[in-house]
């Protein structure tokens, strides 16, 4: 099932951080907090100013941004689980590469 968010707003797949084990203690999943980094799924057509044109989002599908914690609205698709969120509770997009 392919899925498209309306107006301004995206679709996120948390990325899941690795397991630390801090002294020999493993954390339950119930204790942990959950991710603040995601991979953009898919991305609305933008948010229309008052002429009714069409202002594109900065972010695009594929890129890996950071969110707030309380942002977006989770959601299951087939299976999986999605963050929908409007573009303005994104802090940050990572960018790619590595230095050399």
């Amino acid at each position: 099932m392919a899925l498209r968010p309306l107006h301004d707003r995206i679709l996120v797949q948390r990325i899941e951080e690795e397991e630390q084990k801090v002294g020999g203690i493993i954390i339950p999943d119930s204790a942990k907090e959950k991710p603040q980094q995601g991979k953009v799924a898919a991305v609305g057509a933008g948010k229309a100013d008052k002429d009714g044109k069409r202002i594109p989002l900065d972010v695009k599908e594929g890129d890996t941004i950071l969110f707030g914690k309380y942002s977006g609205q989770e959601v299951r698709v087939d299976g999986e689980d999605y963050l929908i969120m409007r573009e303005d509770e994104v802090l940050a997009v990572i960018e790619g590469g590595k230095k050399k």
